[in-house]
């Protein structure tokens, strides 16, 4: 452990942890644990070298002996190995990145150095890119979703973890001192062994809350400001200092923590009320810190420096609040006028904080709180004020410091922290419009309108001074909380700030009017109307579109919406931005990967190509997953595979599941995470500058035919085989996914029934990938290629070169490559031993695996490549490392399964059900993104 060579290298770092591990398994564990795991690894890492039945058998019966106790304690033991697997590979991908950085030569592919070059090379120039910069929305958007195991407390302990592994490789240090840290990162993994990482009880949507919160309160306030002065020293390096190109705040971030209230019965109105108060806590909290520190800083002497005429007689302006509302002497920083006024920020700051605390607590005393600030506007010009006078006399170097990661923070974060979606079903809308027309004498019968009738009906009632008499108490309390909902926003509106919201989301849009009767609900909320001025509109709607026939048919619900007077001049009264939400889970889990993917780029171009017809601007909202089945994937490729002239500057996508933890818990990550999903939308957005390369029309032609076919072939198997739904309930743990308290939301939109409509997509893919079949994010492409090359090499050749030339065939086929690898047939067959019909779990099971290994022959033919993942060996070699400790885990939730479901004792059941709970969580922590 003294050799320093231990201590070089991930694969090092990480057999040294696990020995770490190992000692704390050798003191704190049950008897038997750490020879357990050890036999268990060793064994089924034999066994993926050389098949042996005798192994197995024996194997599977050390597994059979052990009572619940110790297989819990031996699943965490795998849990807490990928955790620290996690942790390594990301302080060495970091390091790597420095030494890049500090040898200052280029960097790497997706660095803000490598794509400013690569544009500089391509004759953009400095007007060009400033054109581009201003165009530029970057906008994810955290939610709560039900594959995100990992406690705040875990997080806190990974964090420790991080940052002293961080200094065994950045500091050099002595015997003794080496010895410190790798005692500090033992007692660190005695903590996390001693810590339960699955929860005693459900979580609360509140909970979900805080949660969102930490990614921001340890990570993002620090990294936000360092991308955008990595953005500017590249545009200095690579355009010059005198360039005149300005870099905007053009980062954003959005969340549906507190505001999906889509199949979560959890989330109220005073739930979304709690979640936006929550969020400017945290974010005013920040500020007064950052202040505190900004007022130690600027101790300028008016007898030294001449402050600007604005800022000095805005600090006369206040003079009264200073002394009386503060209560302070004409002598405190009477010579320090930068000290004074960040004072009086710091005062209005924290009287603002006590406001919006008063409310949290339900306390009605804000109203007797002397004034703070009414928005974040007010700060920003008090900061402004202080920036621009430091630069009057000389000081531009003090402003570009602190000053200026303060306000890049109130430029990103405001006093709103994020913006909140809200998001509901569409049929809940329309129960509560009918019930609206229902209520109102002499009305017609809304439900028996068709389309037209319900948009003229609706648009009438929109722009009406009066449109109806509500009295809520006459109404169902489905109705009466529909309206609440829109109530609440307005209110919130008027108390924190006016950027708290994002958008309002319809799931399930099917057509014209489930947008329409959202904007009439507004109406009723005071959110949209008409004055004698003319229209206003506060509400920004996002209609989602998520199944395959849902996508077919968006340029007709679009074009109804786009050509609706009433619409059209609400949509510019709020600022002619139009955004378009398109689900990949649902249409993925409907119609396949292929069909899933060819229809959302279908759909895309569609709708932008509608919008600019009518001279509306299109932001595309991604509903991606964490896994490939969901439309995840690293995000650089993911925006570069979008359709040629479809991002104007501006993306919005969901973070979902694990990947929350995976690119945000750790400053360093989030650095280079955000990096590259900017210097992808900068890449994906030069239309804006010059005109596109549109992929050939064979290409998109070969596409259509593939998705066809693929599409075929998925509902051939989920569809139309038998016992299909059956196979998945038996031969998977989705029964028991449902009972892990890891999300307040549902795993299904109707309680036990089976069928693919009510089970959510999330559930759909978590449970093939737990069964190591990850069906959802491959099946069907093999017979698609095969079907369509029919053995001919020049067909081969053609799509060898979509592969290397088209940027979306390529992130499809490297994402299927992931799954295929994390896919394992062997091991997914003995789950289908699972199901009691074992002739109908064969044949469903080999109509897979024939699948599979198609899928894998043609992906293999058309990249050119050997073995899967060869184009990313860093990759793959942390997912072969995880296989040794994966393959032992899936055999022992086999086991759990068969004891869980065949234990007639109810006690005896529930003495089962923890460890079978924690294989879960261990099994989606090794496959690192299974939600």
């Amino acid at each position: 452990m003294n050799d320093t060579q231990l201590l070089s290298g991930s694969e090092r770092d990480i057999a040294l942890f696990a020995t770490l591990l190992g000692e704390v398994l050798r003191e704190h564990s049950r008897k038997r644990v750490l020879v357990v795991v050890e036999r268990l690894r060793e064994g089924f890492l034999a066994l993926r070298e050389q098949d042996d039945p005798e192994l197995r058998a024996k194997l599977m019966k050390r597994i059979n002996g052990l009572d619940p106790q110790t297989l819990a304690e031996v699943i965490r033991a795998y849990t807490i190995y990928f955790s620290l697997a996690h942790l390594v590979e990301d302080v060495h991908a970091y390091l790597n990145r420095r030494s890049l950085i500090s040898a200052g030569g280029r960097l790497w592919r997706g660095s803000f150095d490598h794509t400013l070059r690569q544009f500089h090379a391509d004759g953009v120039d400095a007007a060009g890119l400033q054109r581009l910069l201003n165009e530029l929305a970057y906008l994810p958007v955290f939610t709560a979703h039900p594959t995100e195991a990992k406690r705040r407390t875990t997080l806190e302990t990974h964090r420790r973890i991080f940052l002293a592994a961080l200094d065994l490789h950045r500091h050099k240090l002595n015997e003794e001192e080496q010895q410190d840290r790798l005692g500090q990162i033992l007692s660190e993994i005695q903590v996390l062994w001693k810590t339960d990482e699955v929860r005693v009880h459900k979580p609360q949507v509140t909970d979900e809350v805080r949660q969102g919160l930490y990614f921001f309160r340890e990570s993002l306030f620090e990294t936000v400001p360092q991308v955008y002065r990595n953005l500017e020293r590249a545009v200095r390096r690579l355009y010059g200092s005198n360039s005149g190109v300005l870099v905007p705040s053009f980062i954003g971030f959005g969340s549906w923590i507190g505001g999906d209230r889509d199949g979560n019965p959890y989330v109220k109105p005073e739930t979304t009320e709690l979640a936006v108060r929550m969020h400017c806590e945290l974010v005013l909290e920040h500020y007064i810190a950052r202040v505190r520190r900004l007022t130690r800083i600027l101790s300028h002497s008016s007898l030294l420096v001449q402050p600007s005429t604005p800022f000095l007689d805005a600090l006369d302006d206040d003079e009264d609040y200073w002394l009386h509302t503060m209560r302070q002497t004409h002598r405190r920083y009477f010579h320090e006028p930068y000290r004074r006024k960040l004072f009086i920020v710091r005062h209005r700051l924290e009287t603002t904080l006590a406001r919006v605390r008063a409310r949290i607590d339900d306390d009605q005393s804000p109203e007797i709180l002397p004034e703070g600030y009414a928005h974040e506007g007010e700060l920003l010009d008090d900061l402004y004020l202080i920036r621009d006078s430091l630069i009057s006399h000389g000081d531009a170097n003090a402003a570009d410091g602190e000053l200026k990661d303060l306000l890049r923070l109130v430029e990103t974060f405001g006093f709103h922290l994020v913006h909140l979606d809200v998001r509901q079903e569409s049929t809940r809308h329309t129960e509560a419009v009918i019930e609206l027309f229902a209520r109102q004498p002499g009305a017609p019968l809304y439900q028996a309108f068709s389309e037209e009738q319900k948009l003229l009906a609706l648009a009438e009632a929109i722009g009406h001074p009066h449109p109806f008499h509500v009295d809520k108490g006459t109404l169902t309390p489905e109705t009466r909380e529909t309206l609440e909902v829109f109530e609440s926003m307005a209110r919130m509106r008027a108390e924190i700030s006016e950027q708290v919201f994002g958008a309002y989301v319809i799931s399930m849009t099917h057509s014209a009017s489930h947008v329409m009767e959202v904007m009439l609900l507004a109406r009723l909320a005071g959110l949209a109307g008409q004055t004698p001025d003319g229209w206003f509109c506060h509400l920004r709607i996002s209609p989602l579109f998520e199944t395959i026939e849902d996508l077919a048919h968006i340029d007709s619900v679009m074009s109804a919406l786009f050509d609706n007077p009433t619409y059209a001049a609400l949509l510019k009264a709020s600022g002619n931005l139009q955004e378009v939400m398109l689900g990949y889970s649902d249409s993925c889990k409907d119609g396949g990967i292929l069909a899933s993917a060819w229809n959302l780029y279908e759909a895309q171009e569609k709708i932008i190509a509608l919008a600019e017809g009518r001279g509306v601007k299109c932001r595309l909202f991604h509903g991606r997953g964490g896994t490939i089945g969901r439309g995840g994937g690293p995000t650089h490729e993911a925006i570069l595979s979008q359709p040629e002239d479809t991002v104007h500057g501006q993306i919005k996508f969901t973070e979902q599941g694990e990947v929350l933890s995976y690119r945000y818990a750790n400053p360093e990550t989030a650095l280079y995470e955000l990096t590259m999903g900017i210097s992808g939308l900068m890449k994906a957005s030069r239309c804006v500058i010059e005109p596109p390369i549109k992929p050939r029309k064979d290409y998109l032609g070969i596409m259509e035919e593939l998705a066809r076919l693929g599409e075929a072939h998925y509902r051939g198997l989920i569809c139309d085989t038998p016992g299909l739904l059956d196979y998945f309930y038996e031969a998977t743990p989705v029964d028991a996914i449902a009972l892990l308290n890891i999300g307040s939301r549902p795993s299904h939109r109707k309680k036990a029934d089976r069928s693919l409509g009510s089970i959510r997509a999330i559930p759909w893919v978590f449970g093939w990938a737990q069964a190591r079949h990850t069906l959802p994010a491959w099946f069907g492409i093999g017979s698609a290629i095969e079907q369509w090359r029919q053995g001919d090499l020049e067909r081969l050749a053609k799509l060898q070169r979509m592969y290397q030339e088209w940027p979306f065939f390529r992130a499809i086929l490297s994402n299927t490559q992931m799954s295929l690898f994390k896919a394992e047939m062997q091991i997914a067959h003995e789950y289908a031993q699972l199901m009691p019909d074992q002739a109908r779990a064969e044949s469903i099971y080999r109509a897979i695996a024939d699948e599979y290994q198609r899928t894998l022959t043609q992906v293999l033919n058309v990249a050119g490549l050997h073995a899967v993942m060869e184009e990313t060996p860093e990759l793959q070699l942390s997912l072969a490392r995880r296989n040794s400790y994966l393959d032992p885990l899936n055999h022992i939730q086999i086991t759990l399964l068969e004891r869980y479901r065949n234990e007639p004792n109810e006690e005896a059941r529930k003495e089962w059900l923890d460890p079978l709970l924690r294989s879960i969580n261990a099994i989606a922590a090794g496959m690192r993104n299974t939600g």
